[in-house]
């Protein structure tokens, strides 16, 4: 599991209904995943969103990249954004029992 903060966001927003975009960048394509209060596919069922941060359940090499989290009040005039580089390095698979079950020791 993989949480990616907003550092952008803090609590002198909290009072002003502030809102939140995150966009994932991968080379130069920039994707919106979450936008009025939306997750958009494919992030809606592997994403969790709170004020503060991102959860993913899991990741793959294909969601290595860089996340931006900006924080927008107003109409726009106030930004804060923050950005976090996630670097996947492999594929986490559980570990295999050799056939017959696991070893014995000798």
């Amino acid at each position: 599991a993989v949480d990616i903060p907003c550092s952008a966001y803090s609590d002198r927003f909290s009072g002003s209904s502030p809102r939140i975009e995150w966009k994932f960048q991968k080379g130069s394509s920039l994707v919106l995943f979450y936008y009025g209060g939306e997750l958009t596919e494919p992030y809606r069922n592997r994403v969790q969103f709170s004020r503060t941060s991102i959860h993913f359940e899991s990741v793959t090499r294909e969601d290595s990249g860089k996340y931006i989290c900006e924080v927008v009040v107003g109409d726009g005039s106030h930004i804060a954004k923050s950005e976090v580089t996630l670097t996947v390095q492999g594929e986490h698979t559980a570990p295999l029992a050799p056939p017959g079950g696991p070893l014995a020791p000798p």
